[in-house]
C-alpha cells in the first residue's frame, strides 16, 4: 500500500487535501478514488485512509483509523557524525534511517573535507532532511529522523549538557582498545569521525565531555560505514 509523510497534524483532519509533495507522489500512482493509502505525520501513529477526490492540482483523502506500529529501536540513538564528502552524506542519512537512528547530528572538525555554512549549510539540512523523510516512507518508520543543523565538532561538545544516567556515549576510535558492547541504557550518543579519524586532541575533548572510546573489531571501516554498523548491532541485540 502506498505510504506518505504529511507535514501537517493528522488527528483532527478528517477529510482534508494532501500537501503539494504528497499529492504529486499519488498523482504520479495513478491512484484512484475509493484506493487506499497509508499516512503519517511523524508524531508517532500512522492512518488508514482512503482518495476522495482527484483533480489536477489537488488530492483529497479521508481518513479511517489510526494505529501506533512499533518500528523504532528499543534505544533511541543520536548519530554525531563528522560529514563525509560527495554522495555518502545522502547515503548516510537514508541508511540511518532505515535502521532506526532517531537523531542526525552533522559535523564539521579538524580533518573535515566537506565544510558547510550559512545558506549552504541550511540548504543541505532541509535536502537530508527530506532524504530521511523519504527512507521512512519507504521503511515504515512512523518518526523520521531528525537532522539538526551543522555544528563544528568544538561547539557541539561544548554545548553539551553532563550525561544522565540514561545516557551512554560513545566515541567510535580505530585507536580504541574496548570493543563496543550491547546497550543497557535508554538513549546513546555515538560520534564517529571523519576519514582517518578525529585528531588527539578532539578524542580527548570527546572523552572529557563523557564519551568512551570504543572500536567496532581490527578492520578500519569508513566514516559512512562505522555508524551504521552500530545502528544495525543495536537493532539485532
Amino acid at each position: 500500500m502506498p505510504r506518505f509523510f504529511v507535514d501537517t497534524p493528522l488527528a483532527a483532519a478528517g477529510e482534508f487535501s494532501l500537501p503539494p509533495g504528497a499529492a504529486r507522489h499519488v498523482q504520479v500512482l495513478r491512484l484512484q478514488p475509493g484506493d487506499a493509502l497509508t499516512l503519517f505525520d511523524g508524531s508517532g501513529p500512522e492512518w488508514q485512509a482512503e482518495v476522495t477526490a482527484m483533480g489536477r492540482s489537488e488530492v483529497r483523502v479521508k481518513l479511517l483509523a489510526a494505529s501506533q506500529p512499533q518500528r523504532e529501536l528499543a534505544c533511541a540513538v543520536t548519530l554525531a557524525v563528522v560529514m563525509p564528502a560527495n554522495d555518502r552524506m545522502d547515503f548516510l542519512v537514508e541508511k540511518a534511517t532505515e535502521l532506526g537512528a532517531a537523531v542526525l547530528q552533522p559535523l564539521m572538525s579538524e580533518r573535515s573535507v566537506l565544510r558547510l555554512t550559512g545558506d549552504r549549510a541550511d540548504k543541505k539540512r532541509a535536502h537530508w532532511q527530506g532524504v530521511a523523510v523519504a527512507a521512512a516512507e519507504q521503511s515504515g518508520r512512523t518518526v523520521p529522523m531528525q537532522v539538526e543543523p551543522v555544528q563544528t565538532l568544538a561547539a557541539w561538545l561544548a554545548a553539551l549538557p553532563p550525561a544522565g544516567a540514561d545516557e551512554w556515549r560513545g566515541l567510535l576510535s580505530p585507536r580504541a582498545a574496548a570493543p563496543w558492547a550491547p546497550l543497557k541504557q535508554p538513549r546513546a550518543v555515538f560520534l564517529s569521525g571523519p576519514e582517518g579519524g578525529l585528531s588527539d586532541a578532539e578524542e580527548d575533548t570527546a572523552r572529557a565531555r563523557g564519551f568512551a572510546a570504543v572500536t567496532l573489531g581490527p578492520r578500519v571501516l569508513r566514516a559512512d560505514t562505522a555508524p551504521l554498523a552500530v545502528l544495525s548491532a543495536i537493532g539485532l541485540s
